[in-house]
């Protein structure tokens, strides 16, 4: 056994299941409402390039 499998037997909680599952994507409400507030800001770079989210002016 490597010490990756085992690090991981010992780190990863059991609640998170098997971590070689593909994961589900499903759209809730929480998810949705997430998603409208994230359209109202937009990223910017900064001349050190630099990435930051800042919101969006309304005209």
């Amino acid at each position: 056994m490597h010490a990756t499998d085992q690090a991981v037997k010992i780190l990863v909680q059991p609640h998170r299941g098997d971590i070689n599952s593909p994961v589900v994507h499903r759209h809730d409400e929480f998810e949705e409402a997430s998603e409208e507030d994230l359209r109202g800001f937009e990223v910017v770079e900064d001349s050190e390039g630099h990435h930051y989210a800042v919101r969006k002016e309304h005209h």
